[in-house]
């Protein structure tokens, strides 16, 4: 059987942090049969999970969100990628995650990306059983309260 390790926070005599890794059964390996999960299926849930987040105005680089905002306005489009902004690398135990966010004015990065961070891997961890040893954040924009949306407004149709 394969083993995953997780991480416990100890503090040692001195009063610092350390990680100490302890070795649990794979839930992904088993003498039954060996489960594999698909790049796209953890870009899925990384994406939703990071946009469940308050103060994550959008996800993607400058040149993801144009090519998506192109994408949407194609007809038959099912509208924003929910894997926009979002790469992974999936392993038969292990998940490694980068974001790209655009986040609200106003809001403390730093606790936006530890609150991302937590609710990601809460997510691809409790859905997939793999093991995410890290979720790293690029910010690539603010959105600012009187900065025009990416998103076109409705238009009234010109004829009746």
């Amino acid at each position: 059987m394969t083993a995953t390790s997780t991480e416990t926070d100890q503090r040692s005599s001195t009063g610092e942090r350390g990680v100490q890794k302890k070795s649990t059964p794979s839930r992904l390996n088993t003498p039954q049969g060996k489960t594999a999960i698909a790049d796209s299926v953890v870009s899925k849930i990384a994406g939703m999970a990071a946009r469940e987040v308050d103060g994550v105005y959008k996800m993607g680089g400058g040149s993801a969100r144009s090519m998506s905002a192109l994408r949407e306005r194609l007809p038959g489009s099912s509208g924003p990628s929910i894997t926009a902004g979002v790469a992974v690398e999936v392993g038969e135990t292990q998940a490694a995650i980068d974001l790209d966010l655009v986040v609200e004015y106003g809001v403390a990065i730093a606790d936006l990306a530890q609150g991302v961070r937590h609710n990601v891997i809460g997510a691809v961890e409790r859905m997939t059983g793999l093991e995410v040893t890290e979720v790293n954040i690029a910010v690539d924009d603010v959105h600012l309260p009187d900065e025009p949306s990416d998103e076109q407004p409705e238009q009234a149709p010109r004829v009746r």
